[in-house]
């Protein structure tokens, strides 16, 4: 299984993994490392589109 990451000209930027349950889990690992990112699944996004977002700054290169 893959993701994608979608572009777009926002510091927000979704990462499809397409799948409810995947999105939560990879949420609650990388908050275990520290990464704190939220993940989306239905009903907040249409099912089949459930992601995780990031929200990426200067702080991030």
């Amino acid at each position: 299984a893959g993701f994608d990451i979608i572009d777009g000209d926002s510091a927000i930027v979704p990462v499809m993994l397409y799948d409810a349950k995947l999105s939560q889990t990879m949420a609650n690992e990388l908050l275990k490392k520290g990464i704190y990112v939220i993940g989306f699944f239905y009903p907040v996004v249409p099912k089949d589109k459930a992601r995780i977002r990031v929200q990426l700054s200067a702080a991030h290169t």
